[in-house]
């Protein structure tokens, strides 16, 4: 059974940076991919952002691009989301999820593992 746990969340003013992390444990090799997603109060779940863990294909929703990077550390088995230039709507609780599918990996029924997430704050 796959085990994630998000970290790095935390309160920031407009125009900061956070990093986040995912550690992932108990990865078999129909893990395929690794997906960010977000869910504010009274909101959908939805997509952030997503890596291959094989070649490092990354995929970002276009509120995001540009200002988010996803990154990947096979060796740790942890993925990363730097975050820059935040906005008050990025406020969310941020998760990490992973998946064995090979594409669509905007789709969030798709994921099988979830992590527990993390708050992310932005102050205006």
């Amino acid at each position: 059974q796959v085990q994630l746990v998000e970290s790095g969340g935390g309160l920031v003013q407009a125009g900061g940076s956070l990093r986040l992390s995912c550690a992932a444990s108990g990865r078999t090799f129909s893990s395929y991919a690794m997906g960010w997603f977000r869910q504010a109060p009274g909101k959908e779940r939805e997509f952030v952002a997503a890596v291959t863990w094989s070649s490092g294909s990354t995929y970002y929703a276009d509120s995001v691009r540009g200002r988010f990077t996803i990154s990947r550390e096979n060796a740790k088995n942890t993925v990363y989301l730097q975050m820059n230039s935040l906005k008050p709507e990025d406020t969310a609780v941020y998760y990490c999820a992973d998946t064995s599918m090979r594409r669509n990996y905007d789709f969030k029924n798709g994921y099988k593992y979830w992590g527990q997430g993390t708050q992310v704050t932005v102050s205006s």
